[in-house]
């Protein structure tokens, strides 16, 4: 069996984009889709789908609605790719998963990129690889290769 190396390569456009829509969805959390390849090395994203939160309380959690899923899945067919994973911002507070975001990811070997933004200005962005199933599910740090 291949090992899996925990591994986003990601252009630096598509990169800056995730965190300029940080930026731009400050107080609240900003939240999307990556849309690209998954290889045994690793997960290519080929674009970003940018989605709006439609959690309550967007400034605490975000929430992508089922319906704008389904239309960036259809997209990613369109142009032979898959959904990969999912971005979201934190507002005033780091770039680390909650046990809140553990709780609501249910897409299993996809990448969650988080984006710390402080005082609205993007610092430090990492990525998190959801492995497990569901009942022992588990996020692994992630390597980002920005190309």
């Amino acid at each position: 069996m291949p090992t899996t190396k925990n591994m986003l390569k990601i252009s630096r456009i598509n990169y800056e984009l995730i965190r300029t829509e940080a930026e731009k969805s400050y107080p609240h959390e900003g939240c999307g889709i990556l849309l690209g390849t998954d290889s045994e090395d690793c997960r290519t994203v080929a674009s970003i789908y940018p989605c709006s939160n439609a959690d309550p309380e967007p400034t605490r959690r975000y929430v992508i609605d089922s319906l704008e899923v389904i239309t960036a899945q259809k997209l990613a067919r369109r142009q032979g790719h898959d959904i990969i994973g999912f971005y979201h911002s934190h507002p005033d507070h780091p770039a680390q998963y909650s046990e809140t975001d553990l709780e609501h990811a249910y897409w299993q070997d996809c990448s969650y990129i988080i984006t710390s933004v402080e005082k609205g200005s993007a610092s430090e962005t990492r990525s998190f690889l959801l492995k497990g199933p569901e009942e022992s599910k588990a996020f692994a740090q992630e390597e980002i290769e920005v190309v």
